[in-house]
């Protein structure tokens, strides 16, 4: 339990983290930065066998800006070429 909690801390940090580096101006990333947060009601729902996502999860998603997201998650498969590593190649296994 204390690991996924960890785990839901880090994805929270690098949400806040990614908008920050890819949303460019600093009123983006903190109007950014404050809708990502919300969103870490839905940490839980990106592990395997999560199951459905809550109530307070879709709510969440619902009000966040949905470019915020896509940037958010741009961001995340861009990290590994900013450090050197091999690119994230992602199929999707629903």
């Amino acid at each position: 339990m204390e690991s996924f909690k960890s785990f839901a801390a880090f994805l929270g940090v690098l949400f806040l983290a990614i908008t920050a580096i890819e949303t460019g101006p600093v009123v983006r990333a903190q109007e950014c930065g404050n809708d990502l947060a919300n969103v870490q009601v839905c940490a839980a729902m990106v592990l395997p066998g999560s199951g459905s996502p809550s109530s307070e999860c879709c709510v969440a998603l619902q009000s966040t800006n949905k470019d915020c997201l896509c940037n958010a998650l741009r961001a995340a498969t861009s990290l590994p070429s900013l450090c050197n590593l091999p690119p994230v190649n992602c199929g999707v296994n629903v």
